[in-house]
This record gives structure tokens, C-alpha cells and sequence, in this order.
């Protein structure tokens, strides 16, 4: 389905026009009939030849009502042009030309209306060439020019088969996967509660979907969805919608608000922008100047923050601006938008969202920050992907997608494309999809640097350790589990670094004892071979130190049965020799056996047991211990 919108002056005849072709009455408020002007939105359906059904988005004219127009062109394929014949071109004629040259609408059809009260031709052949002139070296210069009376009917045919021919050639609007309702009405209807209206974009929306509205973050659920009075299981984009929301009060929505999938959108207050400002504006745009920006359906005042080498935007001129809004809004990258004077009101220009979730406040006339903008606006699927994975670090292929603007097929091709030429790496082998997470190459090297620096580090701090816990590795690098896991892979991978669960260790890197340091340690496991009882932890680390014993249970000289009782390897090994011994026999061994078996404390013997408990070895049964067969012989 595809959305037109109305523009034009003010009584040329845009409300009367869809009431001709639909049958409807665009006009629902009573003011709007009873004055006969359009003040805010209307709407209506129509059927064409060629069996599309578009919507249609009336819009007001008039100077004062202005800004409602702005909310209802901003999702439309193409527009309808409405130009009386007895006035010609007028004022609002131009400025609404100029806000559909500034959202990028490229098609439209000219209705040159209200024929019947000019009864010459020439009459009628000389506006057409005013309105010729008016679309030269415009996105509409193309556009035909139909004459038509909406009183006697004349011309309404010829239209509706031009009208059907433009709106075929309008390209299809794309699926995202991240669905964006901007709302441009709610009301509640009795027995249904909340339902709001909108153009659905850059996604599909389902009966049950869970959504969020932005910026709010309220929750809530769709119920029902209609399109034009039928009744949908799914809406697609390029629609215009009524969403039957459950779970949202109509007196938590205003105009402008966004209906997304949870956690799709995040909401803006910051946005980079390119502008282009009208050659008719009235002054430059300056440095700290207030605006109103209108993006959607939705109205934000904000400040601009020129980029670049000077500190404004000429009239006819193009440039960066960075816009600090009073409220946060839902915005995407490619989104386009207007702006306006708040006073005296004047619409002076408009552009393209580039970012709209910048990490900071940008300086000013730092040209590589400008430089990255012009990347992100028109370069190559490719060059712009890379542009969005530097700045989110290590996104998914859907974030991404999204901060790119690309669709998520033009994000996987562009991905892959960018892996094959190295600059930049899927973390999990396999095909890329949305939810692969990609890294710049740059990036990557300076993780891999930064991961084999910190255990460089650990070595220098604790030589007598045989490695950094890999626990702690992951947390002074602020890493994902995932993406440290992949990581160190990589750097195992590339003999770099060791990994030897639960430590992580430098390539090649071994504890060597200084001469004094290696006779501590000597003396250490002579007491061990010779005391009648082996020394307790305590014991030794006050005569060795704390590095040398951990080093001699690290190198398996020692074992440590718990926090208090240490064992020489002899000592240990003999005791295991034995215990299974009696154990693969069938029988059963209490701690006040093993005491007796080896003539040692009970501490020893239940340190012992219980040691062999958290190895696997052995089996608790109440007081006796029984081998574990489902595990191999140890010694």
C-alpha cells in the first residue's frame, strides 16, 4: 500500500479534490466543515486501476496550519500538487513545494483545479507554464499536469490513470525488520480502547506484537490492526495503520510519539544532521540558534551547533549542523526532517538525520568529525557499514543495519564484503546474520593489544604466579563473555597467548625462581621429606612467603588439600595409591581408617578425603567414601 499526501495554498481546492476521487470527506472536525478550510489532517482511501488501494493524507493550506501539514507528509510515497486555475501559483504553493523538495518526495501529480470557473484556454495554457517554471530544477520538474474540476468532473478520470502510473513507479518501501509508527492520532474508541494512526515504516507490524512507545517507554500490546476500515494479522510498510493498542491510555500518547518494536529505537535528544536551507530563507542559519524541527509527526524545539569551518549556513547553501533538542524523539539515520524559524515563523530548510545517536558533543571545527558525516551520508554501502561498526564497537549485524540505514541484506553483503578485503571480522565462524557481531579490524588489533599488554602486566606484578585468572582478565577489559571468549581464542590461536583454564598466560612464559628464591623453596620441601608432620600453610608461607608456596603447588610440588593443609607430591601420591587401592577392591573407607591407615591427625585424613571428594575421585556415602567409577583412575 502507498501513502499520497495533498499540498498547496489554501482554498485551491485539496479537501474537495479527495472528496471527488474517494467519496470522503477529508474534513472530519467540526470547525474544519463548518468554515470549509482544512485545518489539521485528514484522511481518505482510494482504489486505483491498476488495483492498489492508496491512502490519502489531506493536509491544511492555510499559513497558520502550517506545521500540521509538516506531520502529515512526512511518511507519503508521492504527492498530489493542488494548484487553482483562477489563483495560479500562490504563496503557500511555493513553500509547500519547497518542503516536498526537502523530504525527497520525487513524485507527485499536479492538479490544476477548478476549471470550471475559467472558461479560456489560454487562461489555463498560461498557468501551466507558470507552474512549469515553478518546478524547474526541482525533484518535481517531471511531474504532469492534469486539469480537473472537482464540481462537474471533468478530468477526474485522465487523473486517477496518471495518478495510478505514478504511484506504480514509486519504489517499495523496505523492510528493516525495525518496525516505526510515527503517530499522528489517538483516541479511544468505546468497547476498544487506545488506537492510534500513522504511516508504518522500515518493518512489520503483527496482531499480539509486544511494542514500546518512544520516547515515553511505555509498553504495550497490539490488538487489533486496521488499514482503511479492514481488518489485517499484518501490516506492512508503506501503510497507513490504525494500531488497537492494550495496555497504553490514550492521555500517555501526543503526536509524534513513535510505535516500535521494544528496544528497536532508543530516543534521541542529540541528533548530526546535513541541512540544506532554502535560497528564499529570511537570514543564515546561526550558532545557537533556536528551531523547530519537525521529523515525522512530531515537533521538536531544539539549537543548532554549526559544523565545520564557519559558524553558520548561508541561504541556498548546504551544511552540518549537530541539533540539541528540548525533548527526545525517535529517529533513525536517513530519517529527513524540517526546520523552522519558532519567530517569526518560517520554514528554512531541511536535510537528512546522518546520526541520531552521536556519542558527544562534536568540536566544532574538527573536520574529521565532518569528513565521517559526508562517509556516513553518501558513501558506499560498504564504507558506510564500516562508519557504523567503528562507532558502535561491536555491534550485531542488525544494530548495524540500523545505524547504517542499510537494510539488513545490503548489511550482510556489505559485510561480507568488508571480511574479505580485512577490514573487518565476523566474532562466531559461520554465514552472517542479524545477530553476528562485527568488529573493525582497527578495533580488534587494539583489543588483541591491549588483552596481551594486561597479562604482560599480571607477569611483571606477580612473576611467581603461573597466570592471570581468566576471570579477572575479562573484567579489566570490560568485554562481553562472548566477545572475550573469541578474542582469546584468537590469540591462542596466534601463539600469543597461552590458555590454560582457569589462568591465562603469555606465549611461552614460565616462573623462574631467582638463586635465593629457589633455595627458599628447597628448604621448603626438606622440611616436608623430614618433619615428623607436614608444615600447615600458615607454617609455610611464614618461612617461604606466599609466592613461593603458591609457585611449588602451581608446578604441582605441593598439593593444597584445603585453605590450611598442604602435602608434599610423594606424600600424596603414596596416600592415592593407596586409598584406591582399597577402594577398587569394594570397599569402603571412613576418615578414622585412613587416619590409621597412614598414622596422621584426623585433620590430615579429613582434609585428605575430602580433597578427593572435590576431584572426582572418590564418592561420599555418609561416613565412608567409595571410588567414583564414573571417573578414570587417578594418581
Amino acid at each position: 500500500m502507498r501513502v499520497i499526501g495533498t499540498a498547496g495554498h489554501v482554498d485551491h481546492g485539496k479537501s474537495t479534490l479527495v472528496q471527488a476521487l474517494t467519496g470522503i470527506n477529508p474534513d472530519r472536525l467540526r470547525e474544519e466543515q463548518e468554515r470549509q478550510m482544512t485545518i489539521d489532517l485528514g484522511f481518505a482511501w482510494l482504489e486505483l486501476p491498476g488495483g492498489q488501494t492508496v491512502g490519502i493524507v489531506d493536509v491544511p493550506g492555510h499559513i497558520d496550519f502550517i506545521e500540521n501539514m509538516l506531520a502529515g507528509v512526512g511518511g507519503i510515497d508521492a504527492a498530489i500538487l493542488v494548484i487553482a486555475a483562477d489563483e495560479g501559483v500562490m504563496p503557500q504553493t511555493r513553500e509547500h513545494l519547497e518542503i516536498l523538495e526537502l523530504l525527497g518526495i520525487s513524485r507527485a501529480v499536479v492538479a490544476l483545479t477548478k476549471t470550471d470557473l475559467v472558461g479560456e484556454t489560454d487562461w489555463l495554457d498560461l498557468v501551466e507554464e507558470e507552474i512549469g517554471s515553478l518546478l524547474e530544477d526541482t525533484h518535481l520538474e517531471d511531474a504532469p499536469i492534469v486539469r480537473v474540476s472537482a464540481k462537474t468532473g471533468e478530468g477526474l478520470d485522465s487523473f486517477i490513470e496518471i495518478l495510478d502510473r505514478v504511484v506504480e513507479s514509486s519504489p517499495p518501501r523496505l523492510d528493516l525488520g525495525r518496525p516505526r509508527l510515527s503517530v499522528d492520532r489517538s483516541f479511544s474508541v468505546s468497547g476498544f480502547g487506545t488506537v492510534v494512526t500513522g504511516t508504518l515504516v522500515d518493518g512489520t507490524f503483527s496482531v499480539g506484537d509486544e511494542v514500546e512507545i518512544v520516547p515515553t517507554g511505555i509498553t504495550g500490546r497490539i490488538r487489533g490492526l486496521q488499514t482503511h476500515h479492514d481488518k489485517l494479522e499484518t501490516a506492512h510498510p508503506g501503510s497507513r495503520v490504525a494500531i488497537n493498542l492494550a495496555g497504553v491510555e490514550v492521555d500517555e500518547l501526543r503526536r509524534g510519539d513513535a510505535v516500535v518494536h521494544p528496544g528497536t529505537i532508543e530516543p534521541s535528544r542529540l541528533l548530526d544532521v546535513h541541512v540544506r536551507q532554502l535560497p528564499g530563507a529570511s537570514g543564515r542559519l546561526k550558532h545557537n540558534e533556536e528551531v523547530k524541527l519537525f521529523l515525522g509527526a512530531a515537533q521538536r524545539m531544539g539549537k543548532i551547533r554549526v559544523l565545520g569551518r564557519t559558524r553558520s549556513v548561508q541561504p541556498g547553501g548546504e551544511g552540518w549542523l549537530q541539533i540539541l533538542l528540548s525533548e527526545p524523539l525517535a529517529a533513525a539515520k536517513g530519517d529527513r526532517y524540517i526546520l523552522r524559524r519558532p519567530s517569526p515563523p518560517a520554514t528554512l530548510g531541511g536535510g537528512q538525520i546522518v546520526d541520531p545517536h552521536p556519542s558527544r558533543r562534536h568540536r566544532l571545527r574538527d573536520l574529521s568529525v565532518v569528513k565521517d558525516l559526508e562517509t556516513a551520508l553518501k558513501g558506499s554501502p560498504e564504507e558506510q557499514l564500516e562508519t557504523a561498526v567503528i562507532r558502535l564497537g561491536t555491534p550485531t549485524a542488525k544494530e548495524a543495519s540500523i545505524a547504517s540505514g542499510l537494510s539488513l541484506s545490503e548489511t550482510v553483503s556489505a559485510a561480507g564484503t568488508l571480511a574479505e578485503k580485512g577490514r573487518i571480522r565476523q566474532l562466531a565462524p559461520g554465514t552472517i546474520s542479524d545477530s553476528s557481531r562485527l568488529v573493525s579490524s582497527a578495533l580488534w588489533g587494539q583489543l588483541s593489544q591491549r588483552l596481551v599488554d594486561l597479562v604482560n602486566v599480571y607477569h611483571r606484578e606477580h612473576p611467581m604466579r603461573k597466570g592471570m585468572p581468566q576471570e579477572e582478565a575479562k573484567n579489566r577489559m570490560h568485554l562481553q563473555p562472548e566477545i572475550f571468549g573469541e578474542l582469546l581464542r584468537d590469540l591462542v590461536e596466534k601463539g600469543e597467548l597461552e590458555h590454560e583454564p582457569p589462568v591465562v598466560r603469555a606465549a611461552g612464559f614460565k616462573v623462574e625462581l631467582t638463586s635465593a628464591q629457589q633455595k627458599q623453596a628447597d628448604d621448603l620441601l626438606s622440611l616436608f621429606e623430614s618433619a615428623p608432620a607436614p608444615p600447615s600453610m600458615k607454617d609455610a608461607q611464614a618461612m617461604a612467603g606466599e609466592n613461593i608456596v603458591r609457585h611449588l603447588v602451581n608446578t604441582g610440588r605441593l598439593v593444597a588439600l584445603s585453605a590450611e593443609v598442604l602435602m608434599d607430591r610423594p606424600m600424596y601420591d603414596r596416600w592415592l595409591a593407596e586409598t584406591i587401592k582399597v577402594l577398587e577392591q569394594g570397599d569402603t573407607l571412613t576418615v578414622a581408617q585412613v587416619r590409621d591407615t597412614f598414622g596422621s591427625s584426623r585433620k590430615y585424613a579429613l582434609a585428605f578425603m575430602e580433597y578427593l571428594d572435590s576431584e572426582g575421585i572418590t564418592l561420599r556415602d555418609g561416613d565412608v567414601r567409595r571410588i567414583n567409577s564414573a571417573r578414570k583412575r587417578q594418581s
